[in-house]
């Protein structure tokens, strides 16, 4: 199977990487869907969705940073193999785009410059009053609610929060390399979260492929699926 996978992509000339929680398990960084993953388990009687919601950021800030600087920030991670990988295909101009569910800036970290972060990135903080930028270090070291230097106005992650709406132009820029690709790699995702799912429907290009270790909702259309750890593929096709 991996060879085919290696096939298609050295066939490939506007390839797209559609990657979830699953791509960055590999440095540390723990998913959210799966049995033993984050949203497994109730956080006080409130379960992460709630924990990370625009209306619980709004009316529990503290709450809320208590729970992101513990399992939201993972400042430590670095890229590994699926990251490198992909950054050597876009040095070789056949990587067209990277749209990403992460929030983790590792694919950027790694070199990566076409990368759509729907969700947006712990690396970029704001305040909301006066729009004043923050990078991480200012939320890592704050105690309690992080605060604006210029205003004292409240610093908010660049993150898209349950009930927000994502980015108008990340969107529409992942859709545009969606559109004109003619391979699509689906890694590492359920596709359970709108609308970034439905953002796959942009895609018609030649070959459709899938590497989880579940299912997914655009299985029925793949031209390949691969159900395993994104790392031992990656290291696979590096080899």
């Amino acid at each position: 199977m991996n060879e085919k996978l290696t096939e298609i992509i050295k066939r490939s000339r506007r390839i797209v990487f559609f990657g979830g929680a699953g791509v960055s398990t590999a440095s540390g960084i723990p998913d959210f869907r799966s049995a033993s993953g984050l949203y497994s388990e109730e956080y006080g009687g409130r379960s992460p969705e709630e924990i990370l919601s625009a209306m619980f950021f709004m009316l529990h800030t503290e709450e809320f940073y208590d729970y992101y600087k513990k399992h939201m920030i993972h400042p430590d991670a670095k890229p590994n193999v699926v990251h490198r990988y992909l950054y050597e295909l876009e040095k070789e101009d056949r990587l067209r785009g990277i749209v990403t569910q992460n929030i983790d800036g590792l694919h950027k970290a790694a070199g990566n410059k076409r990368v759509y972060e729907l969700h947006g990135n712990i690396h970029e903080n704001y305040c909301v009053d006066c729009e004043a930028s923050y990078p991480l270090e200012k939320i890592m070291k704050s105690e309690g609610v992080p605060r604006c230097d210029k205003c004292g106005g409240i610093i908010k992650p660049w993150v898209v929060l349950y009930g927000e709406a994502p980015d108008k132009y990340t969107m529409i820029g992942a859709c545009r390399e969606l559109s004109n690709a003619d391979t699509l790699i689906v890694a590492g995702t359920s596709l359970a979260v709108e609308p970034a799912a439905s953002l796959l429907e942009n895609f018609n290009g030649r070959n459709l492929i899938v590497i989880n270790n579940e299912e997914t909702s655009v299985d029925k259309r793949a031209s390949l699926i691969i159900r395993g750890d994104l790392k031992s593929v990656f290291e696979s096709a590096c080899d």
